[in-house]
């Protein structure tokens, strides 16, 4: 089977999502026999149901090389989440559409777990019409939360930037702790995972170094046991740093920090856990404190990206774009761990069944007995993941990050609301 690739991002961003959409290109470009070419939807699947589909070889190869060390999503990300078949077949039926008419015989969508089951449902739909296109789901986020693949490309930078914060921060908090800040809190992403709030874990080793209290959506926060431990942690260290995860819960299961609102895939808007544990700290403890919100900071520092993660999103985009070619769908490539010390692993093939609508939650063994901070055995599952830097060129002190053109091919088919 001959045709065109078409590659689309989801979702969130990450620090190194476009290294994989750098090895989709190049790995496709090395198969110019079979793959006339590829294409990009502007804005995620949006911009597939739109027909606004991006020509990548009317890149410039160096804005291409450029492309593996640029943060964000160089061809647009989109929060769309599609329904069941029965509820959106009008949608589903309208990509095969447009890719029958740019002759698309491979699609590969880079995203999360609602992007894996989107995959999976399209690969059914193009089954049910009769069209030939195999369809791989690419791993890619920041929470970690895939189930089956060991880790998810783009969160070992975020583990990296967030253990480097927690630490250099501490040290500011440290200097200023005897006549001002007693207390700092961090808070970063993650829903219903503590992935990246455990990775903070990594900036120290005893109950005296910093992060001194983590909190994690799988642990309700109890108050009263949570404000004793800071006022233990100020009167024996001096100061106090906390993390805690966006998904904090409070004992009946409701959000810490619900907005009371919902995106586009139907999470709740989640924001304020930071400043709500700051709150209490300071109108129960009477302690000054001060604290900071990650947010987008943690997922776009492409300046201090791990090398192993970097690694990892490549080598999902080159196997992705290998199995498209050796006929598979309904797949995607995720990562295996041979091995701790030295760090190993490999890239194999997961039925995309097994990865969609399935969630990897931090496991109990990875909890500090007291669950405010993380075990050995979390550690030496962490670590691997942040080791090396994949430094961007720079140039005049700054980063030198490129801007693809972006053009769009010329459409076929008649407009398409969305």
């Amino acid at each position: 089977m001959n045709g065109n690739l078409l590659y689309a991002q989801s979702g969130g961003v990450t620090a190194v999502i476009n290294a994989t959409a750098a090895a989709v290109i190049d790995t496709a470009r090395k198969h110019k026999g079979r793959i006339g070419k590829v294409l990009a939807a502007r804005n995620g699947v949006v911009g597939a149901l739109r027909e606004e589909l991006i020509d990548t070889y009317a890149e410039d190869w160096r804005a291409l090389k450029g492309l593996r060390h640029t943060p964000g999503g160089a061809f647009g990300s989109c929060r769309f989440k599609l329904k069941s078949l029965e509820a959106d077949r009008a949608h589903y039926q309208r990509l095969i559409e447009v890719c029958r008419a740019h002759d698309v015989r491979w699609l590969l969508y880079n995203g999360g777990n609602d992007s894996a089951d989107t995959s999976l449902k399209i690969s059914q739909v193009a089954e049910q019409l009769g069209y030939q296109m195999g369809v791989i789901g690419v791993p890619k986020t920041i929470d970690n939360d895939l189930a089956v693949t060991d880790c998810c490309p783009g969160f070992g930078s975020v583990a990296k930037y967030v253990a480097i914060s927690t630490l250099e921060a501490s040290f500011d908090v440290a200097a200023m702790a005897e006549s001002s800040t007693k207390v700092f809190v961090l808070e970063v992403m993650g829903r219903h995972a503590g992935w990246i709030a455990a990775a903070a874990g990594l900036a120290g080793r005893t109950h005296a170094d910093p992060p001194h209290l983590i909190l994690f959506p799988e642990r309700p926060l109890d108050q009263v046991d949570f404000l004793n431990r800071v006022r233990e942690t100020v009167e024996t260290v001096g100061w106090c740093t906390v993390v805690v995860s966006e998904g904090v819960r409070k004992p009946d299961g409701q959000f810490l920090a619900d907005g009371g609102t919902v995106d586009a895939f139907g999470h709740s808007q989640l924001g304020g856990a930071g400043a709500a544990i700051a709150a209490l700290v300071k109108d129960e403890l009477g302690f000054k404190v001060h604290y900071a919100v990650a947010d987008y900071l943690q997922r776009s520092a492409r300046h201090i990206a791990s090398a192993t993660d970097y690694y990892h999103a490549w080598a999902v985009g080159e196997a992705a774009v290998k199995y498209a070619l050796a006929g598979k769908s309904g797949v995607m490539p995720v990562i295996k761990r041979r091995a701790n010390r030295p760090y190993r692993w490999e890239i194999v093939e997961a039925p995309l069944s097994l990865v969609a609508n399935h969630e990897k939650t931090v496991p109990p063994e990875f909890f500090r007995e007291d669950g405010y901070g993380i075990s050995n055995k979390a550690r030496h599952y962490l670590e691997p993941l942040i080791q090396g830097e994949a430094y961007p060129e720079y140039r005049d002190g700054l980063p030198h990050y490129v801007q693809l053109r972006n053009r769009l091919v010329r459409k076929k088919l008649d407009e398409y609301e969305v």
